[in-house]
C-alpha cells in the first residue's frame, strides 16, 4: 500500500519558484476578475444554475458518463419522465454541487460529514467510506498503478487530517490556490469512497474558493480543462506520488484556474449580454414583462409551464400564455416530451453548447 504524507510535512517553500509564483499571480488576477464579473448578474442563481450544469456535465464525461445538452436539460425539467442513467447521473451532481454551496455558505466549513453528503448526492446512496479492501487505481492497460489506503480506520484518520487542513488556517502558510491543489490531490489519494471520488475532489475545488472569499458563488469549474488535459492530469497525480512532483502538479492546477477563469467570464458576458437584450425587447414588446420573468427565462436552458407557475406565482393559464407569445416572437421555440410541452431558450442554449464546444 502507498504510504500518504500528511500535508504538513511539504514544505510551503517548496512553491515560491519563479514558475509557479508567475502563474500564481496570474491564476490569481485572473479569478480576481472573474469574481468580480460574476457579480455583474444580478441573480446569481441564474450563474450557479447554468454554469452547474455545465460543470456536472464535464465533470461526469470524466468519468466516462457523457451525455448530451440535449438529455442533461430534458432531465433536468422532466426528471420524472425520463430515464436516462447518464443525464441522472449528472443532475445528481449538479444536486451535490449546490447542496456543497449550501453547507459553505452555512457554516464557512468543509468538513467531513459535508464530504460524506456531498458524495452521498453524488452516487446516490449512503454506503460512506470505504471498509472493504481491494480498491485499486488502474492504468488504461489495467495495470494497477496507486494502492489507496484500505483500511477503514486509516482512511478516516486521513480525513480526519485532511479536514483540519481545510479548515485550520494555522496549520500551513500557503496561498489558497496552492492549498487548492494540495486538498484534491490528498483526497484523491485516500481515495474514501467506492465511487464517486473523482467527481467529489472536483466539487472540493470550487467550494475551497468560496470558503476562502476568492469568489462569492460557484462558478469556476476546472472539470472541462481536465477533461480537455486528461492524460496530464493523471500522470501527474501519479508523479506527485511516484516522483514527489508537487511543484509540477502545483502549475498543472494554478493553470487550470487561469485558464477556465477566463472562459468563464467569456461565457458570463455572453450570457449577460444576451439577458439584458431579452428584458429590452420583452420589456418593450408586452405587458407581463417583470424582472423574475426574464430569472426564469435564465435559470432554465428548458423553461417548462411549471417553473413560471411556481417563480412567477401565475396560474398554469397565464403561465402557457407567457410562454407561447414569447415563442411567436422568437425567444424561444416551443417543443414536446410525452403530453409536457418544453421551451427552449436558445440564446442561453447557443451559449452553453458553443462555449461546450469551443473551451
Amino acid at each position: 500500500m502507498d504510504q500518504i504524507r500528511p500535508l504538513t510535512d511539504i514544505d510551503p517553500g517548496r512553491f515560491a519558484t519563479p514558475a509557479i509564483v508567475r502563474r500564481l499571480t496570474a491564476a490569481s488576477r485572473r479569478l480576481a476578475e472573474l469574481k468580480g464579473v460574476a457579480l455583474s448578474i444580478p441573480n446569481q442563481a441564474i450563474l450557479v444554475n447554468s454554469l452547474g450544469m455545465q460543470e456536472a456535465k464535464d465533470s461526469s464525461a470524466i468519468e466516462n458518463i457523457v451525455t448530451t445538452h440535449d438529455e442533461l436539460f430534458k432531465e433536468d425539467a422532466f426528471p420524472e419522465l425520463l430515464h436516462n442513467p447518464a443525464a441522472k447521473e449528472v443532475r445528481g451532481y449538479r444536486q451535490a454541487l449546490l447542496l456543497g454551496f449550501d453547507l459553505v455558505q452555512s457554516t464557512s466549513l468543509i468538513t467531513v460529514n459535508h464530504i460524506l453528503a456531498i458524495q452521498e448526492e453524488v452516487e446516490g446512496n449512503s454506503a460512506g467510506f470505504r471498509r472493504l479492501p481491494g480498491t485499486v487505481l488502474k492504468d488504461g492497460a489495467g495495470r494497477t498503478v496507486y494502492t489507496p489506503p484500505q483500511d477503514h480506520d486509516a482512511i478516516v484518520r486521513l480525513m480526519r487530517d485532511l479536514e483540519r487542513f481545510i479548515n485550520d488556517e494555522s496549520l500551513y502558510e500557503a496561498d489558497p490556490l496552492v492549498k487548492m491543489a494540495l486538498i484534491h490531490h490528498q483526497f484523491e489519494s485516500i481515495h474514501p469512497f467506492y465511487d464517486g471520488n473523482g467527481r467529489t475532489g472536483r466539487i472540493l475545488n470550487v467550494l475551497h474558493l468560496v470558503q476562502q472569499g476568492l469568489l462569492d458563488t460557484p462558478v469556476l469549474y476546472l472539470s472541462r480543462y481536465i477533461v480537455r488535459n486528461k492524460a496530464a492530469y493523471y500522470q501527474l497525480l501519479q508523479d506527485v506520488r511516484n516522483k514527489d512532483a508537487w511543484e509540477e502538479w502545483v502549475i498543472y492546477m494554478l493553470e487550470a484556474v487561469d485558464r477556465t477563469a477566463g472562459g468563464t467570464m467569456a461565457t458570463i458576458h455572453a450570457i449577460g449580454a444576451a439577458l439584458l437584450d431579452y428584458k429590452r425587447r420583452i420589456r418593450a414588446g408586452f405587458r407581463f414583462y417583470n424582472q423574475d420573468l426574464i430569472n426564469s427565462l435564465f435559470s432554465h436552458p428548458y423553461s417548462k409551464i411549471g417553473h413560471l407557475e411556481r417563480e412567477l406565482g401565475v396560474s398554469r393559464l397565464t403561465a402557457t400564455r407567457y410562454l407561447d407569445q414569447l415563442t411567436a416572437a422568437g425567444f424561444l421555440t416551443k417543443h414536446r416530451i410525452g403530453t409536457s410541452n418544453y421551451y427552449v431558450n436558445t440564446a442561453l442554449y447557443g451559449i452553453l453548447t458553443v462555449a461546450d464546444e469551443h473551451a
